[in-house]
């Protein structure tokens, strides 16, 4: 069984479903004790900004700040540093606890031992 889950999640208010199934599982996991990473890529990446969580709305699903705290709780929230530029967001304008990090780092974490990498 993998030690720890690197999610990197690519939807966001475009795909709802997508977006919402991502951060439940790793909210999840982070509970379960499992070690996260989650990736915030794409649209996703506006959700690293204050407030932009509690304007999602998906019918039957946990509220996205819940889940982002439970993810937080018990791992790692990283935001794109691309998606990041390509969107104007600073480091400044993050939620506390979540870095800017790039490919690299992503690279450095999937490869290695014991984990899992899933995306959404």
């Amino acid at each position: 069984m993998a030690k720890k889950l690197v999610i990197k999640v690519t939807a966001g208010v475009d795909a709802p479903e997508r977006c919402s199934q991502a951060f439940t599982v790793a909210a999840v996991a982070a509970a379960s004790g499992v070690e996260v990473s989650l990736w915030l890529t794409g649209e996703s990446a506006w959700f690293a900004l204050p407030g932009r969580a509690a304007e999602f709305e998906l019918p039957h699903a946990a509220p996205l700040p819940e889940l982002i705290d439970g993810v937080q709780a018990g791992g790692r929230i990283t935001l794109c540093t691309q998606c990041a530029a390509r969107r104007g967001i600073t480091e400044e304008e993050v939620l506390a606890g979540v870095r800017i990090a790039g490919a690299q780092v992503f690279v450095s974490e999937v490869m290695g031992e014991d984990v899992q990498a899933l995306v959404y």
